[in-house]
């Protein structure tokens, strides 16, 4: 394991979560899978306890720690994109897959985890400041999935 990784707590589906995601982005990997030694309060004795795993670069730890505690927007993970097609194919393979649309860029999958699937072009305009940025910012505000043309064209004017 990573000497410093994030711990993504799930209900019980933390290893289906993270085959998921190694499935969907590049640099991710499903790295270990350790069971339960014995009962615990959400599970029992040889269940999946935790998986070690990385989304995209990142060291990640999912915990099956049961129904307790529920993911919300504070905390997402972002993933920059290059172009409309790879946009659409990271949006639709969370959303196609039992997750959730929501607005500027924000999608959530199926086990409850927040996206931000964030093309560059969004992210270079607003940097950009002026009215460049607040052109691009306002148009993203009517969007669910970025339309990466839309922000180009409000970039322009």
């Amino acid at each position: 394991m990573a000497k410093n990784t994030i711990c993504v707590w799930y209900d019980k589906d933390a290893e289906a979560a993270a085959r998921f995601y190694a499935a969907t982005f590049p640099d991710s990997a499903v790295t270990a899978v350790h069971k339960a030694p014995a009962d615990y309060p959400s599970g029992k004795a040889g269940d999946v306890l935790t998986v070690e795993f990385t989304v995209a670069g990142i060291p990640c730890l999912g915990l099956n720690g049961g129904p307790a505690f529920k993911h919300t927007e504070a905390f997402s993970f972002q993933i920059a994109t290059d172009d409309q097609p790879e946009t659409d194919r990271y949006w639709s393979a969370i959303v196609g897959n039992g997750g959730a649309e929501s607005a500027c860029g924000w999608c959530k999958d199926k086990w409850g985890i927040n996206w931000q699937i964030t093309p560059r072009v969004l992210t270079q305009a607003l940097a950009a400041g002026g009215d460049e940025a607040k052109r691009a910012f306002l148009a993203m505000m009517n969007m669910s999935k970025i339309d990466v043309a839309a922000i180009e064209a409000a970039r322009r004017g």
